[in-house]
């Protein structure tokens, strides 16, 4: 009776541990990351208001936006009133995308930069820098004495608002390359300074070559990711085009341990915006679903032998 009564106990224990550890472990299977749409995709005759676009992509399942103030696309409407759309839907406002010159003579940055950001406060909000110079060399570390400095500049606002700065790499700017982000990131020294690694800038820049290697570089301080269909050379498609395979992108990135946002760049597509969203929105979630079945068969082989006792049945 005593060695019964021991035996219970020992698997109640058992029981405990095992469920503990099930509640305590994160959801493994497919894309857990916010995805959502950059208005370089969003806007076209038929939407051309804040309204208009945050209705359509909160109807096709995306997390929200991300706001360029000087898209010349943009329709009569601000930061203000894409705020209070988001809002009513319930949807995020994403990374506003702002413009540095390093260059003097010109706007550090925006003039509506500060009164934007003290918007965003309480958001948990990000501003993009993308960082433009016609006097240094494009990814010339001359110019990282000044960028150090404007980015400072931005970041102190931020962090009293609680808004985050992630630099932007742009093709044909100064910071074009991701690792020239960063050095600079590094260089800046603050935690509310980061990197996003952005698809088309990266292909276009140097190729597809290398690209795990880099995004181990910059997970540190990797705030944002911006992807697309693309020609393994760089071009902006819907995300079920292209030759690029952004499903080996996605699955490094999960590899990595990133569970950041994800952003859809859409700008040059052309055609109808929201037949353009939906098409990428079908294929997120296939490729999703094709994580999510991969690891649910349990393609972690290694992880598994670890787990692995003779004497035991498995079932896979």
């Amino acid at each position: 009776m005593a060695r019964r009564k021991r035996f219970i106990c020992a698997g109640l224990v058992l029981g405990v541990c095992m469920l503990v550890a099930s509640c305590g472990a994160p959801a493994r299977q497919g894309l857990r990351n916010e995805f959502f749409a950059m208005d370089t995709g969003t806007i076209d005759a038929n939407y051309k208001t804040a309204k208009a676009q945050v209705e359509m992509v909160k109807e096709l399942g995306y997390a929200g936006i991300a706001y360029w103030e000087g898209n010349p696309k943009r329709g009569d409407y601000d930061l203000r009133d894409m705020l209070r759309e988001l809002d009513r839907n319930g949807l995020k406002i994403w990374p506003l995308y702002v413009g540095v010159w390093l260059d003097k003579g010109k706007p550090e940055y925006e003039g509506s930069l500060p009164e934007a950001i003290e918007l965003l406060r309480g958001r948990d909000a990000m501003v993009w820098l993308h960082i433009m110079s016609e006097e240094y060399e494009k990814s010339s570390p001359e110019g990282d004495g000044r960028a150090v400095e404007i980015i400072r500049e931005v970041a102190d606002m931020g962090e009293e608002a609680g808004v985050r700065v992630a630099l932007y790499p742009h093709v044909n700017e100064w910071l074009e390359r991701h690792d020239d982000a960063l050095r600079v990131v590094e260089k800046v020294g603050r935690e509310n300074v980061g990197v996003s690694f952005n698809l088309f800038h990266r292909l276009r820049i140097e190729g597809e070559e290398g690209i795990g290697e880099q995004l181990e570089r910059l997970m540190p301080h990797l705030f944002t990711v911006t992807i697309n269909g693309s020609a393994k050379t760089g071009s902006i498609e819907t995300l079920d085009s292209g030759e690029f395979e952004v499903y080996k992108l996605l699955r490094t990135l999960k590899r990595l341990g990133y569970d950041g946002p994800i952003g859809l760049q859409g700008w040059g597509i052309g055609g109808d915006v929201r037949d353009n969203l939906t098409r990428s929105m079908a294929a997120w979630r296939k490729f999703s679903g094709r994580l999510a079945a991969e690891e649910k068969l349990g393609q972690d082989w290694p992880e598994r032998r670890r787990r692995w006792r003779p004497g035991r049945t498995y079932r896979y």
